[in-house]
């Protein structure tokens, strides 16, 4: 028997590499990305649009996934046309060529897209962006669902995944003052979100392309959580609580580096995933556990 076949696109990042790994097991995949950092990478550029249809054609999927962005919000604060013509219109040009080919579409959206005022989100909240990342993401979101035949869109909350090499968010920068030997790390402790391990959100989109459901999900790991009990975690499960000293500081502290405005609260809740009883996430304690023994072996 055949295996279906699925076209990635931009999946050189933290979250692409947990795909592969999930799904070039039982499918037969095309991974491309704009930076060949793996062998089983071959070269895309997917905003231009011409060579995006043409590789997707050639391959002839049964799926086509949508998966690279620009998620730093500092970048895209910056460079808005850059942004705008890698997080929207690339997904335009997805959303077109898988109408054409009548293929189901993944696209990936984020918890970022809220303005934070609210306790936590569901899939029935409205969007309200804050910055340019934001509105990027958002406006790919919005017209994936008013124009794509067949999608799904999973929102991910604040993203873990990689190791060393890949993980480009919070945990790694972490590790690298760790490894650097601070005594001492500053960590906001007025930002909340919901962490997602990649395997996790793989699998969890594996299990809902194999039931056919598509539409919109949010998807992340169960339980709210604040930046700062996240690193009380790190520090937890590396047995180093007694060796370094977390410091609690506001988002002000940060603010030169971290400019671009972010919401206070980022927390998801998967109410569509366990609606239907396929929620696969399981609590961000035991994959942030998971993930430090598989990445940062050195540590443990």
């Amino acid at each position: 028997m055949n295996k279906e076949k699925i076209f990635l696109s931009g999946v050189g990042g933290m979250l692409g590499e947990a795909f592969y790994q999930v799904f070039s097991k039982n499918y037969e995949v095309k991974c491309t990305d704009i930076d060949v950092n793996e062998k089983w990478l071959e070269y895309l550029d997917f905003r231009d649009s011409k060579e995006y249809a043409s590789q997707v054609e050639k391959f002839n999927p049964n799926y086509l996934f949508h998966i690279g962005a620009f998620t730093d919000l500092e970048y895209c604060e910056q460079n808005k046309k850059d942004t705008f013509d890698t997080n929207t219109e690339s997904v335009k040009t997805a959303v077109t060529i898988s109408n054409k080919l009548n293929l189901p579409l993944l696209y990936i959206s984020t918890a970022g897209i809220f303005d934070g005022l609210k306790d936590y989100y569901d899939e029935s909240d409205t969007p309200k962006p804050m910055g340019i990342y934001a509105q990027s993401k958002y406006d790919a979101e919005k017209f994936v669902m008013e124009n794509s035949k067949q999608f799904l869109i999973c929102r991910a909350g604040w993203m873990m995944g990689g190791g060393p090499k890949k993980d480009k968010k919070f945990i790694q920068k972490l590790m690298k003052q760790l490894k650097d030997g601070k005594k001492e790390i500053f960590v906001v402790d007025d930002k909340f979100g919901t962490p997602t391990y990649t395997h996790d959100f793989a699998k969890n989109v594996q299990l809902l392309i194999e039931n056919k459901n598509f539409g919109l999900y949010n998807m992340v790991c169960e339980g709210n959580t604040s930046r700062y009990e996240v690193a009380e975690e790190v520090l937890k499960i590396l047995e180093l609580q007694n060796k370094i000293k977390l410091t609690k500081v506001n988002s002000d502290y940060f603010s030169k580096i971290y400019f671009a405005k972010r919401p206070t609260c980022e927390n998801l809740i998967n109410k569509e995933l366990n609606k239907k009883n396929l929620n696969l996430m399981r609590p961000w304690k035991v994959t942030l556990k998971e993930y430090l023994k598989n990445s940062y072996s050195l540590y443990l």
